[in-house]
């Protein structure tokens, strides 16, 4: 009889398909189980078990558990399922059933993905088959709560490509064109003094001293003062980011900060104003006063326009991103379809950041003034702006390597808290710092390219991979929460990096359509009628919802953009090259 194909729906499908395509580079495969394995990857315990498939029922399989990974295969012969699913992945453990229960497959564990998927294992009640998976999966799920190193740190796998090396501050603000006359590089918090969550090299006003960053930085919140992030190469005007002034219920002021917006307005002498984007709604931010915080009024900041963006802070969007998850997993609501993504506001959301980022690209664009963006720290919204304004106005960030140095300074480098948001080996999965926020900037992203299919050198894959190892914990890449604990823990020395993977395997990344376009600037449509969910991420472990691939790409290629895309030129029709790569790809009838 022939062996049941293989199914992968509920699996790790891009970690499966990393795995067997690095095996040049040293990944090891036991051959009696076929269990892949990294190098230094080990295996702790295999067991067999009922997994509970909310697709297809009650499948039997044997369970392998590693310091990395969950890797179940299916030991019935009608169904060859594989699950491989990163230890990072899991958000919550819990146990199902009593020592009384008598319902079939109703003892187990329960498992909670941060990828949205539930994953759940019914295991025989004698022999405390359960107690013993539940401490082995929760000792290595959550290392931090066990005195244990995070995978990363064992991992080690060689590339040909060292993903370290892609991004060095000092040649990218080279690529800008800086130092100048009027922006030069501080060392001054090299050893992380002045503020903690910065990077050692910040870019500021060649007339502020040191001195005078210092006294700014006792103004701002975590001393987080506005350093430069972008500036455009022909009109000058910058891009700034920041966290909020510490004005208090008292209204306080600085003449020091006061002076140091004014000195940056002035480093361009053809605006007459700043213009401050406060991510914030304003409600929000005037209720920050109540713990000290605030925004910049008109009284104290003359030469500055001050407009609040309305994106909701991170308890919104967590409680958002569940909502999305109850629709989608394990079914999809059908009968109510729109109404329920609607419910979720997760859309909304996305519009949100998209719109309060074209309004940064723009105002910087025109010429017309330079942008300080700021949120409460400085670190979630603030990093969601600057990056996607940064990514409409300038096309080398839309490259792999361009993008890859995109999110290591505005997200990295800037101290967006990664170990917060997202909990690398933490076992508490209610923290509330937890929240999607870096999730949602890729999805920004993905709209953009749904918009501009040929103005990305990457894939979707590329987005999703990015995605993905996001909570696996294979790579250093976005362990801690800033630059200075990342140096601590020799991050650079002892991991490896996301983009030494990516890097070594460019061609599957690659946008086949991919047009390099100096100079072009983005606009995205950012109404409701031009975004959508992003099925191939929200709802891929779902073997009935067909994934969206070439012919959405063919669609988004063949259809008119309308004049206000703001493409400069227009996306017009599909071009004579792109159908003949179309046909040579089936996409064309």
């Amino acid at each position: 009889m022939a062996s049941a194909p293989t199914s992968k729906y509920n699996s790790h499908s891009l970690e499966n398909e990393s795995i067997k395509r690095t095996s040049r580079d040293g990944v090891n495969r036991d051959l009696g189980e076929a269990v892949p394995r990294l190098p230094g990857e080990t295996r702790i315990t295999d067991k067999e078990v009922i997994y509970i498939c909310p697709f297809n029922g009650p499948i039997k399989g044997r369970v392998y558990i590693t310091n990395y990974r969950l890797y179940l295969r299916s030991l019935e012969t009608d169904s060859a399922l594989i699950l491989d699913v990163p230890l990072g992945v899991i958000s919550r453990i819990e146990k199902m059933g009593g020592a009384t229960s008598r319902g079939e497959n109703s003892y187990g564990l329960d498992i909670t993905c941060k990828d949205m998927r539930n994953l759940r294992f019914a295991l025989k009640q004698e022999g405390h088959s359960r107690r013993d998976m539940f401490e082995i999966l929760t000792r290595y799920a959550f290392p931090l709560a066990h005195s244990l190193p995070i995978f990363a740190f064992l991992n080690e796998e060689k590339f040909n490509v060292d993903g370290w090396m892609v991004y060095n501050p000092v040649e990218e603000y080279r690529r800008q064109g800086l130092p100048n006359h009027h922006w030069r590089i501080t060392f001054i918090n090299k050893c992380y003094e002045l503020c903690d969550t910065y990077p050692a090299l910040l870019v500021v006003p060649y007339r502020a001293s040191d001195d005078d960053l210092r006294r700014v930085a006792t103004f701002r919140s975590r001393n987080r003062i506005p350093v430069l992030s972008w500036i455009h190469p022909e009109n000058k005007t910058v891009i700034v980011r920041c966290s909020q002034p510490l004005v208090g219920m008292s209204g306080k002021r600085n003449k020091d900060d006061e002076k140091y917006l004014d000195v940056i307005r002035e480093t361009n002498r053809q605006i007459s104003k700043l213009t401050i984007y406060d991510a914030r709604p304003n409600v929000n931010a005037v209720a920050n006063k109540a713990t000290g915080g605030g925004y910049e009024s008109d009284d104290a900041y003359h030469n500055a326009e001050l407009f609040f963006l309305d994106i909701h802070n991170i308890h919104v969007m967590r409680e958002s991103l569940k909502k999305v998850k109850d629709i989608v997993y394990p079914n999809v609501e059908e009968s109510h379809w729109l109404s329920s993504l609607e419910s979720t506001h997760w859309l909304e959301h996305i519009k949100l950041v998209l719109t309060g980022a074209i309004q940064v690209a723009d105002k910087v664009s025109s010429g017309k003034s330079s942008v300080l963006v700021h949120c409460s720290d400085g670190w979630d919204r603030t990093a969601q702006l600057t990056s996607l304004a940064m990514l409409m106005l300038d096309s080398y960030y839309r490259s792999i390597e361009g993008f890859e140095i995109l999110v290591q300074k505005e997200w990295i480098s800037f101290g967006h808290k990664f170990a917060s948001r997202i909990g690398h080996g933490d076992k508490n999965h209610a923290d509330a710092d937890r929240s999607p926020i870096f999730l949602q900037f890729i999805d920004c992203v993905w709209q953009m390219s749904k918009q501009f299919p040929t103005a990305f050198e990457f894939n979707e894959r590329f987005l999703i991979t990015i995605l993905d190892h996001l909570y696996s914990c294979r790579f250093g890449t976005f362990l801690y929460n800033c630059e200075s604990v990342r140096e601590k823990q020799k991050v650079t020395e002892r991991t490896v990096s996301l983009w030494s993977l990516i890097n070594s395997n460019k061609d599957k990344f690659k946008n086949p359509f991919y047009t390099k376009e100096i100079n072009r600037v983005l606009y995205p449509v950012a109404s409701m009628r031009h975004l959508e969910l992003w099925v191939n991420y929200y709802i891929r472990w779902n073997p009935r919802i067909k994934q969206q691939g070439s012919c959405v790409l063919l669609e988004a290629l063949t259809a008119r953009c309308p004049p206000h895309y703001g493409s400069r030129t227009g996306c017009g029709l599909l071009p004579q090259r792109m159908v003949s790569s179309a046909s040579m790809l089936g996409l064309l009838v």
